[in-house]
């Protein structure tokens, strides 16, 4: 297969709220979406890095540069017969993830379209649907909280992830917890605590949570095992996995026991499943994490949470959780018993709303052949 032809389109979407985090709050979304032309076919794929380095060091300004400087021109022309050839042809690019995992996603659409085969189907997916979850950001009391979470009950949603930071934590939860005794709880500090600053939750070990994840550095997997092991609550890391190395060297020194999994923080969805299948081998649960995608992102997240590890609901969600209008045609929607459809089309199964995207388009670009 040789892509001939990349367009690159830099998005801005608003969210439907503001969804804050220890990072800082957001409001629109900023991301890149990549349109392939490869022998009569369109692929689609979605670079996930937003407009400031908070969750990461990639910005979608980074991954347009080094897509459209470096990694595209190295693939175009060239023929890849897998997706997972496209590492090998771009592993001299050190770092960005979200950039490689874009690009990547591109090829799993076309050569699903030039097969005949679903995502889901190529790498082996079982779950016709898959249990998925809610994100909350952090609010502005606790009485607020306790209202939005039930707010998305009553949508059909049966597990919250919510969102703390130092000073907005152990009682914002207690408060859930005290409200909804029987939910499927868990928390999410990204990275905002030091292993002294984390003794403050050690209270959290009392209100029945699934997991806390990613309390610490992320690029501190030695600190994350010494507070695993004076807890009682799973430890989830996230930010701190960011390649199938780190999750073998988490896993070999107990540093925790879930893995949150998430293609463009990892580099691409083979490297999610390379990922999945070392844990699904020691017996360790993952979910899949979200990053606000559209619904090329999201497409991709639901195909992958249906292998056969993900034990845990992912915060995929519905697309009206955060848009009230998307870039694709296709809106994913909440099933009874908190599950979205798998997408069973070829390639990830999505169109694009070319109304739409022109409409969030704050820039774009093509490259056509090698630099």
């Amino acid at each position: 297969m040789k892509i001939f032809k990349v367009t690159l389109y830099h998005l801005r979407m608003p969210l439907k709220g503001v969804f804050t985090t220890s990072f800082g709050s957001t409001l629109d979304r900023e991301c890149i979406l990549l349109e392939a032309h490869s022998e009569g076919l369109v692929g689609y794929g979605e670079c996930v890095a937003d407009r400031d380095p908070g969750y990461s060091y990639e910005t979608a300004n980074t991954a347009w540069h080094v897509l459209s400087d470096f990694m595209i021109p190295e693939i175009i022309s060239k023929n890849l017969e897998k997706p997972e050839e496209l590492q090998d042809e771009i592993a001299h690019v050190r770092g960005h993830p979200m950039a490689k995992a874009g690009l990547e996603m591109v090829l799993w659409d076309l050569l699903g379209k030039s097969e005949g085969r679903s995502l889901q189907a190529m790498i082996g997916g079982t779950f016709e649907s898959v249990r998925v979850g809610v994100s909350v950001g952090i609010q502005k009391d606790q009485s607020t909280l306790v209202d939005v979470v039930e707010g998305y009950l009553n949508q059909g949603y049966q597990r919250v992830k919510l969102k703390i930071m130092p000073g907005r934590d152990v009682l914002e939860v207690n408060a859930v917890r005290n409200t909804f005794q029987d939910l499927p709880l868990q928390v999410d500090a990204n990275s905002a605590y030091s292993l002294d600053s984390a003794k403050a939750l050690f209270p959290l070990d009392d209100l029945n949570l699934l997991m806390i994840e990613q309390p610490l550095a992320e690029d501190d997997l030695w600190d994350h095992r010494q507070l695993q092991r004076n807890f009682l609550t799973p430890i989830c890391l996230d930010e701190s996995i960011g390649s199938v190395r780190h999750a073998r060297q988490a896993l070999e020194m107990e540093a925790c026991k879930v893995i949150n999994i998430k293609p463009g923080r990892v580099g691409g969805l083979s490297q999610g499943i390379a990922i999945h299948d070392l844990c699904y081998e020691s017996g360790i649960p993952v979910w899949c994490g979200g990053m606000l995608e559209t619904g090329v992102g999201r497409a991709a997240n639901l195909a992958l949470a249906s292998l056969p590890g993900f034990l845990l609901p992912g915060d995929i969600s519905a697309t009206d959780r955060y848009y009230a209008e998307d870039i694709t045609n296709e809106n994913f929607r909440l099933n009874p018993g908190s599950s979205i459809d798998v997408p069973q089309a070829p390639g990830l199964g999505i169109t694009i709303n070319n109304q739409a995207l022109e409409k969030f388009t704050i820039k774009k670009t093509t490259i056509s052949k090698a630099a």
